[in-house]
């Protein structure tokens, strides 16, 4: 049954950005959301992408590609409405670069071992911003709900295959979610009061 948790992580992790996507298409609202996250999460699911059609996890490719491509759609509609981080533009660049060169001289070991750390480099902006923004009322909490339910998939599956990356990731992924969906929650109540006051 086990087997079966990479097509339950795909389920959850298509679609996991299109909530994001809407939210910002249909209010604008960047309060609280990451460009650096967007764009490391692109970048990180494309060399997800590679690690798991190296590892023969076929399944992992399609929620990876997807991540890959709508993550990149939200940090593209994050540039048009103005929240480009440029001071963040070297250091994504050079971690693009690290990826490929991990890639090229460790093969499949040496990018996996990369993309464990990858998880936490990679939702660190967006708690950075979340939590550091007064009202972050451009959360999309549907977007952290999905992806609470695929890393909690890849941590149970990483532990059944004893894969320490894909545990990490799993793990990471899972605090970050819920610290995520908390922000989103507390400036939702924030709000009701201010509205009520």
């Amino acid at each position: 049954m086990l087997d079966f948790l990479p097509i339950t992580a795909a389920c959850f992790g298509i679609p996991q950005y299109l909530p994001q996507i809407f939210k910002l298409r249909r209010t604008g609202d960047t309060a609280g959301v990451s460009w650096s996250w967007a764009t490391l999460t692109s970048i990180n699911n494309a060399a997800w992408f590679a690690y798991f059609m190296a590892s023969g996890y076929w399944t992992a490719s399609l929620p990876s590609t997807a991540a890959a491509v709508l993550a990149g759609t939200v940090s593209v509609l994050l540039v048009r409405r103005g929240a480009l981080n440029r001071r963040a533009i070297g250091w994504i660049a050079g971690w693009a670069v690290l990826l490929m060169v991990a890639a090229v001289v460790g093969g499949r070991v040496g990018l996996g071992s990369l993309l464990a750390a990858a998880s936490i480099i990679q939702v660190t902006p967006s708690l950075w911003t979340a939590y550091r923004t007064d009202r972050p009322t451009g959360i999309s909490v549907g977007t952290w709900r999905l992806v609470f339910g695929e890393l909690a998939c890849w941590f149970v599956f990483g532990l059944w295959k004893g894969d320490v990356r894909l545990v990490t990731l799993g793990a990471t992924g899972v605090l970050a979610s819920l610290l995520m969906l908390a922000r989103a929650r507390q400036a939702g109540v924030l709000s009701k009061c201010r509205l009520a006051a």
